[in-house]
């Protein structure tokens, strides 16, 4: 049995910026994940000017392909609105590979199944024993599944349902497009260009209202890369994109169990009005291990439930995703 003071399931921003900080409060930490970095991970890769900061990263200073926009382009229900705010955006097969490799943590391939509790202690796949344990596995995190499924049941109310490809483009217009509640759509669509000739087209939608209306996420997606084509924003291919299902905020703050922490993904922290996941998931990893290398409480409370700062704007925002869940 391999003895580690604290075990970190998943490699992705939230587990390695927990890495991260846990190895400057010099507490010894190993990271398991599924997968080889660097890995494709689909996404919009959006980053917030907090998240650089929270990360201590100055924009000039990332190695990796990095681009920033000075506005957004947005459409609310075929009404067109230029949003000033300086926003950047990254590959993820770049960014998490490199966050990872800076944490300076040890990273063990594997894919985890069994988590129990031994005492005061946590064993995984009885090969792991630590002290403290957290899961940053995203939404089928097997932390959560083990620890947290009884005590924090999913809302489904909550899940969101993704369609998105990323693909090498020449991309000619380097603005970042989102189209809100397009065409019926509950949820919205994005076009997002990326340094060295790379864009990230994609669509989100609240899976129970789809379902509730017998609808699916698809006929949407051909609606907006139809769109695209006919705004001469993507030259016409063969799309294949790629689907899969996350959780926004919800109203509890069921993240912790002892000495287990959920952070990221697997305790669904994308804000309830942008969706944005890489912001919560840095911050939630960082308190996280705050928490176990001071004995600090572990909370949702400085972790943003809203990306637009506007009050109003958010709360709108946030209703007509999430209604009353």
């Amino acid at each position: 049995m391999i003895e580690v003071d604290t075990l970190i399931v998943g490699g992705g921003p939230a587990g390695s910026s927990c890495a991260w900080r846990l190895r400057r409060h010099g507490v010894e930490c190993l990271v398991l994940d599924r997968a080889t970095f660097p890995r494709v991970k689909l996404c919009a890769g959006w980053v917030t000017p907090k998240v650089l900061r929270d990360l201590e990263i100055e924009p000039g200073e990332y190695p990796l392909s990095f681009l920033t926009f000075d506005a957004l382009r947005i459409s609310l229900r075929g009404f067109g609105i230029t949003l000033r705010a300086r926003e950047h955006s990254v590959r993820r097969i770049e960014f998490d590979d490199w966050l990872l490799r800076r944490s300076g943590a040890p990273v063990v391939m594997h894919n985890v199944r069994e988590v129990r509790c031994d005492g005061d202690r946590y064993v995984v796949d009885d090969t792991w024993r630590c002290r403290h344990l957290v899961g940053a596995g995203g939404t089928r995190c097997p932390v959560y599944r083990s620890l947290f499924r009884d005590r924090a049941p999913r809302n489904e109310a909550l899940q969101a349902a993704v369609l998105e490809e990323e693909f090498a483009s020449d991309w000619s217009d380097g603005t970042c497009r989102l189209w809100f509640f397009d065409g019926g759509l509950p949820g919205y669509s994005w076009y997002v260009p990326k340094a060295g000739g790379h864009l990230n087209v994609g669509i989100g939608a609240m899976a129970s209202r789809l379902k509730a209306r017998q609808d699916t996420i698809r006929p949407h997606w051909r609606r907006l890369t139809g769109a695209l084509a006919a705004r001469d924003l993507v030259a016409e291919r063969t799309w294949d994109p790629g689907g899969y299902t996350y959780y926004l905020r919800p109203r509890h703050d069921t993240v912790r169990r002892e000495q287990a922490f959920l952070i990221g993904d697997s305790a669904g922290l994308s804000t309830r009005d942008l969706c944005e996941g890489i912001g919560p998931a840095v911050r939630s990893g960082l308190l996280a291990a705050d928490a176990i290398a001071t004995g600090s409480d572990y909370t949702l409370a400085a972790v943003r439930a809203h990306s637009v700062k506007q009050s109003l704007v958010a709360r709108a925002l946030d209703w007509a995703f999430c209604g009353r869940a």
